[in-house]
């Protein structure tokens, strides 16, 4: 089948799938009182989650109530079908990534974000390694001076795909819990090795987030 055929089979049909299939999780939030507070205020922010928990993250952070948020989406083949996707969930499409196009998206990001759209983003996409964050939401958060909030996501029951971030796959009606940290300001000051340092620390944050999600559903027993 030809590749067009595919994307126009996406635009079409498999969208509304994936809509319908994330409707059916059992999501639990928490940690997201200081989130839920910035959205309403009507601010901006970055907010960032896994590359393997994308399925549930695009889900859970696509504009609301005329609301608008912008995703970074690779250039390769794989964006080019999760572009159709996030479209028809009424995302912002930013092309590139820190190996296509990287220093074009960043000043597109932030100039997305300086016009009034929030931004999501996988921090360790969109080839790895896993859950190893790169600069590229924490500096948008700076340049742009908003809020970056971090997202833990864990799925009860889930299929991992042979891929580098072991993509899950969550099953219809399991249960998911989305752990928020509180929004974090990006100092001004920080550069260089401070900068660098400061990421690392968003990385461990966003590990624990992750970690203590996986713990909720534990505790919990979800379905």
């Amino acid at each position: 089948m030809k590749k067009w055929m595919i994307l126009t089979a996406v635009r079409l049909v498999l969208w509304r799938v994936a809509l319908l299939w994330a409707r059916t999780l059992n999501i639990t939030v928490t940690g997201g009182e200081q989130f839920e507070q910035l959205k309403r205020s009507g601010k901006n922010y970055v907010v960032a989650f896994w590359h393997g928990a994308m399925f549930v993250g695009w889900f859970v952070h696509r504009p609301l109530n005329n609301g608008q948020v912008s995703a970074l989406v690779s250039q390769s083949s794989d964006g080019e079908f999760l572009s159709t996707i996030l479209e028809r969930w009424n995302y912002t499409m930013i092309r590139g990534s820190s190996h296509i196009g990287g220093k074009e998206a960043m000043q597109l990001m932030v100039d997305e974000v300086g016009r009034g759209s929030a931004l999501a983003i996988t921090p360790d996409g969109p080839r790895g390694p896993r859950h190893e964050m790169k600069m590229g939401a924490v500096r948008v958060a700076q340049r742009a001076e908003v809020p970056l909030v971090l997202a833990g996501i864990a799925v009860k029951q889930k299929k991992h795909l042979r891929s580098w971030d072991k993509f899950e796959v969550p099953m219809p009606f399991t249960s998911v819990a989305v752990n928020y940290s509180n929004p974090v300001i990006v100092s001004k000051e920080l550069d260089g090795e401070t900068l660098d340092a400061f990421k690392q620390e968003m990385q461990k944050r966003l590990i624990v987030l992750t970690e203590d999600a996986e713990r909720i559903l534990l505790q919990e027993g979800g379905k």
